[in-house]
């Protein structure tokens, strides 16, 4: 018997991957059909795929053609599967031609021509294009600006800020740069918002009014009551509000969660996250994001997905600037639980390890600084030589997976986003104690 094995995303499955397989059928006897995983793709930057693996799965089995279906989850897999499964012919798409000639030493390796004119990148492109405004004066809209390209079906259309001296070329260069957001809403179908922390709500509010779906730099606002309000008015007209924390969309840190969770460490006891940066140091500047509205929601994040939002205490310790009352070169939160306890420091002029552990009562897992865009961490045990490293690639920092998202959930008409809406809520109550004075002074 002449065992084939080929591989494909198989996203959108169309007449061209069809033919394929039948051709790869023809090869033999018996047919291996490998479907690329959800983190595989990711870690090749394959981000937009449009299908879960078990839709893939399944539509694969569907054709027939499959005598046998694997799932390829890592770098140098194919090796190990022509061995494990004896396959006597490997096989491709032509568009690989070449790329897997080192495989010849263990089979036959047949390069197949694709079918031209079908593929599921076209089918997706066929698709309407979302036009994304921008909001603000941030520099990050540049990384927001360059990471877009990285996902289909995605359009910048244009810009509203008052500021344009940190802006990019590429930005300043869009089709509408103002400082009228009613002129940047008849050019787009959704906004990115990145304003001041205080000017949030009222960016979302015309944004939502005007129609606009809406993904939002964290934290969406600076009281519960108005994020209630702007969520309650985007769902009751099928508009997307979106928190964004590119931390959430990062392979590794999901990755991390899980098994945290799935008890790689035993039980949870204490969570431990710190975000520091120098950059505006003294706060001299005006306008500039102190600590609490630029670190602490995604400070919260890892304490907050692992441990839960109930909490039993809470208490905030800052140190305020000479030069304005309300901003935190550096605050402390703590958090207690049932049987847990966690704490976060962030600072926007004090510097500090930014490293993330989390205790359990079997190990421990070490996230190195940056921990909030790491593509590495560690799971440590008493026994050292029990310890597991974990590599993922991180690309663009997350912002093209969190854009992703957010387009998908804009085509879907429903709100999946890996930030769920109480987390949200939670965050913003603790950020808006601060704003409200209650707080120790350091």
């Amino acid at each position: 018997m002449v065992k084939v094995i080929t591989y494909g995303t198989y996203d959108l499955l169309h007449e061209g991957h069809i033919r394929l397989l039948k051709r790869a059928k023809a090869l033999g006897d018996y047919l291996i059909v490998g479907v690329t995983g959800d983190g595989f793709d990711l870690t090749r930057g394959k981000i937009n795929v449009q299908q879960s693996l078990v839709e893939r799965i399944e539509a694969v089995k569907a054709t027939g053609l499959a005598d046998q279906i694997i799932v390829e989850e890592y770098e140098g897999q194919k090796i190990d599967d022509i061995r494990r499964y004896e396959a006597d012919i490997f096989t491709v798409g032509s568009d690989w031609k070449g790329k897997f000639d080192y495989l010849s030493d263990l089979c036959k390796v047949v390069y197949l021509e694709r079918t031209e004119g079908i593929s599921s990148s076209e089918i997706r492109a066929e698709k309407r294009e979302i036009r994304i405004g921008l909001i603000g004066d941030s520099p990050i809209l540049n990384k927001f600006m360059r990471e877009s390209r990285h996902v289909n079906g995605v359009k910048i259309t244009g810009v509203c800020a008052r500021d344009l001296s940190q802006l990019s070329d590429e930005i300043l260069g869009l089709q509408c740069v103002t400082d009228s957001a009613d002129l940047l809403y008849e050019n787009c179908d959704a906004v990115y918002i990145i304003s001041k922390p205080e000017s949030h709500f009222q960016d979302i509010k015309a944004s939502l009014e005007a129609r606009k779906h809406v993904l939002c730099e964290s934290p969406i606002t600076l009281s519960v009551e108005e994020y209630d309000q702007l969520s309650e008015y985007a769902k009751r007209n099928g508009l997307i509000l979106m928190d964004g924390i590119k931390t959430a969309y990062s392979t590794a840190f999901n990755r991390m969660i899980l098994l945290v969770k799935g008890g790689v460490i035993g039980d949870i006891v204490s969570v431990d996250a710190v975000c520091t940066s120098l950059r505006n140091i003294g706060a001299e500047q005006p306008g500039l994001w102190n600590s609490m509205s630029f670190w602490a929601t995604t400070a919260m994040l890892p304490i907050f997905d692992i441990l839960g939002t109930d909490y039993k205490d809470k208490q905030i310790a800052s140190r305020i600037s000479e030069h304005d009352d309300k901003f935190d070169l550096f605050s402390k939160i703590t958090f207690v639980y049932p049987h847990a306890v966690a704490s976060l420091k962030i600072g926007q002029g004090v510097k500090s390890e930014g490293e993330l552990i989390i205790s359990g009562t079997k190990g421990y897992v070490y996230v190195p600084a940056p921990w909030w865009k790491t593509d590495y961490f560690e799971v440590r045990y008493e026994n050292q030589s029990d310890n597991k490293r974990f590599f993922y690639k991180l690309e663009g920092e997350g912002i093209r997976f969190e854009i992703l998202s957010f387009i998908r959930q804009i085509e879907n008409g429903a709100k999946f986003s890996y930030i769920g809406e109480n987390t949200s809520r939670k965050m913003i109550e603790v950020v808006s104690d601060f704003y409200k004075g209650d707080f120790v002074r350091l």
